[in-house]
């Protein structure tokens, strides 16, 4: 196990609280336009890529050069309302999920040098404990049971 510390910050309470205000206001604006999806509807759509946002936003420009070739049965008012939702949220969604990935990886990195340090008072407390030092036998009875190891015990054999 190693104690390389690769990240120490210390966040305080107060941006975190604000960070968590703007966010819920950004949610609260945007509530009233965005729409949720269950996995069964997001099957069942086309999902468009880098390749055919550029291919949506090209038809719009044509349709605008060449509005002959707009289909009788096609709502241009809807298509190019569409077009302008995936132009306009495109960049909040990267932004958010640049912001995700990073919260994700600063939690995933501190929590891991957290648990290796707790796993390193764990053991010096269990070796405290077979030693028999009385005061390490309270917190090895509780923290031993979050240290188990739960490995995959072979189940006894029927004959």
């Amino acid at each position: 196990m190693s104690t390389k510390n690769q990240i120490s910050v210390e966040i305080p309470l107060a941006i975190i609280a604000e960070v968590n205000q703007k966010l819920q206001d950004c949610k609260t604006l945007l509530s009233p336009y965005l729409q949720g999806l269950t996995v069964e509807e997001r099957k069942s759509l086309f999902k468009m890529g880098d390749k055919t946002v550029a291919t949506v936003q090209k038809v719009k420009n044509y349709m605008e050069t060449n509005p002959e070739f707009i289909p009788n049965y096609m709502d241009k008012a809807e298509f190019l309302k569409d077009e302008a939702v995936v132009t306009n949220l495109s960049p909040l969604g990267n932004l958010a999920t640049q912001l995700a990935s990073d919260i994700e990886d600063t939690v995933t990195l501190a929590g891991s040098e957290a648990l290796v340090s707790a796993l390193l008072y764990y053991g010096t407390t269990k070796e405290a404990f077979d030693k028999g030092v009385a005061t390490a036998k309270p917190i090895y009875e509780d923290l031993s049971q979050r240290f188990t190891r739960k490995g995959n015990k072979a189940a006894p054999k029927k004959e």
